[in-house]
């Protein structure tokens, strides 16, 4: 359906990528990685007319309707949510409203013939049941039916975000062109979306940071590396071994030429004075001169160097939770929690947006006071904490990196400072940048080596990933498995969950569920349907129901029971 031939683009001196030859095709779903800065992005605009191409063509049939995700959400600030959503389908849209016009004007003058044009079209496209559509699509993404005929304006940014995306999706696109669509999604939309695509018709491209995600969904890996781009296909698990596999081959065959490249030269160093051997060293010469060596490129990812390590160990007993709660205003967010962690735990904290996982790790660290309760830290733990919003943490942003990290270690050399930030890919004169103009990836990278300095014996991380690349992901992974400290966080990468995690306390309305074991161990345990979002908002519904006594004859379990230590 989309063609590209010879496809390039430079920025000045800058390649990001040359004499791209693909084809995407209808009912395949690509899914794009490379490392940050790479042009994945960049080949996205290409695709929707928002850039020009250096050079090459780019084939779109002109009837295709491009589905792609904005980022503007101002522009329907003051629309019903459920208007914003079915404006994505505008061909009905239009018509339903032309529709309305001529309703509302039919005293003064009614217009059958065209009111009859467009009842066709409507009914043709099935515009009556666009709204429905709609609503369902939202609440997949975890926008509860309450609040869909309020305005767009009433919503978090996270969650407008999530209109837009709903908004892309109804609109039955012929192609979707989505940038980290999972960006501000919990577990439970993620895994909504990856069914909605999974049923797609059309070709999907898909950039993403999330190995599950990739791995459920694509059919072909589309990696933007070597100034190339190069289409695998399978999921990200095959496309990562088959690379492997590649750049193994490659550098064997290297090696062997090299090889014999060396046999050759030594049969010549050993035998250039004799004259029984002149002609077969002219000859070996020539050989050498006749066998070429292509060297491989360098690779565009880059890899940081995390390490933590902690200072001592804490006592037996990290933290405990005695029956917190909180509420903001009306809304009840975290209600009578009980947890009791121990040294050397690997806890997930998941749930869906909203049910108070990051308010409980900030209730934790004492930025947020509950309403009541109490949480009690351990003998001997020192923490260390990336919070999701990084801005608050980095404090000064006028200073360079050097100091900024060096205040962190006063009685540390500068060469200290500077050799973790160099593992963190900031080396050179990239450690005299401003933290104030640093992107959300580097910011992060910033916050995992002030950890790495202060060696806490407990790391609190709240969505650690959301601005990594694949590559730091991985890198933060390995690191976090080989630290001997106690590990609390809160993540929607599902991937990263099950790599880490040894024990899961999942946040639902009906209160708290403590499970001792993988993430992949409690999906088996819990079941699938746990991750539907439907499921959820309906349990959600009754719970609050029960809660005001309208369900009759049922007993209530009271939320929040003390979980296991």
């Amino acid at each position: 359906m989309i063609s590209l031939s010879n496809l390039t683009k430079y920025y000045g001196d800058q390649v990001l990528f040359e004499g791209v030859s693909l084809q995407f095709n209808r009912g395949d779903r690509y899914g794009i990685v490379g490392a940050n800065g790479c042009g994945k992005s960049t080949l996205l605009r290409i695709l929707t007319g928002e850039e020009s191409a250096s050079d090459g063509d780019l084939s779109i049939p002109k009837r295709a309707v491009l589905g792609v995700l904005k980022q503007d959400h101002f522009q329907y600030e003051n629309d019903r949510i459920l208007d914003v959503v079915m404006m994505g389908n505008a061909g009905l849209w239009e018509a339903m409203a032309e529709k309305e016009r001529i309703l509302a004007d039919a005293e003064n003058h009614f217009d059958g013939d065209r009111y009859a044009e467009l009842e066709d079209l409507i009914v043709q496209g099935n515009g009556y049941g666009l709204e429905s559509r709609a609503g369902e699509i939202l609440e997949g993404l975890g926008i509860a039916t309450s609040v869909h005929e309020q305005s767009l304006s009433t919503l978090s940014g996270g969650f407008k975000l999530r209109v837009l995306l709903a908004q892309v999706l109804a609109s039955e696109p012929d192609a979707l062109l989505l940038d980290e669509p999972t960006n501000h999604l919990d577990i439970f939309s993620i895994r909504w979306l990856e069914q909605f695509l999974l049923n797609y018709k059309g070709v999907a491209l898909l950039i993403s940071h999330d190995h599950r995600f990739l791995d459920t969904v694509a059919t072909t890996i589309v990696d933007v590396d070597y100034s190339t781009i190069k289409a695998y296909p399978g999921n990200y698990a095959h496309f990562v071994r088959a690379k492997r596999e590649e750049r193994e081959r490659r550098e064997a065959e290297i090696a062997k030429r090299e090889g014999v490249i060396a046999d050759h030269k030594a049969f010549v160093e050993r035998f250039r004075a004799k004259a029984s051997k002149a002609r077969q060293a002219q000859s070996k010469l020539k050989a050498i001169d006749r066998i070429d060596i292509e060297p491989l490129p360098e690779s565009s990812r880059r890899y940081p160097r995390f390490r933590f390590e902690q200072k001592r160990p804490s006592g037996k007993q990290v933290v405990e939770f005695k029956n917190i709660c909180k509420s903001y205003d009306e809304k009840v967010v975290l209600e009578d929690i009980n947890l009791t962690i121990q040294r050397g735990d690997r806890v997930a904290i998941i749930g869906p947006n909203g049910i108070g996982k990051s308010t409980l790790l900030k209730v934790m660290m004492g930025e947020v006071e509950p309403d009541s309760g109490s949480v009690e830290w351990g003998y001997e733990t020192h923490l260390g904490y990336v919070a999701q919003d990084h801005k608050e943490q980095l404090g000064a942003r006028r200073q360079n990196l050097d100091d900024w990290l060096a205040q962190f270690c006063p009685a540390q050399s500068i060469g200290f400072v500077k050799g973790h930030l160099a593992a963190v890919l900031f080396s050179g004169d990239e450690s005299k940048k401003k933290v104030e103009s640093l992107s959300g990836g580097e910011a992060a990278r910033l916050m995992f080596a002030r950890q790495s300095v202060e060696k806490p014996n407990v790391l609190v991380l709240d969505e650690p990933t959301n601005h990594l690349d694949l590559e730091a992901i991985e890198a933060l992974v390995k690191a976090v498995r080989e630290y001997e400290g106690t590990l609390i966080f809160v993540s929607h990468d599902r991937w990263f969950v099950n790599e880490l995690a040894s024990r899961i306390v999942e946040i639902t309305p009906d209160g708290v569920k403590d499970f001792s074991g993988s993430y992949d161990e409690y999906l088996s345990r819990a079941g699938e349907d746990h991750l539907n979002a439907r499921e959820v908002l309906r349990r959600a519904r009754e719970s609050k129901r029960a809660a005001r006594g309208e369900t009759k004859g049922t007993s209530i379990e009271k939320p929040g029971r003390k979980a296991k230590a």
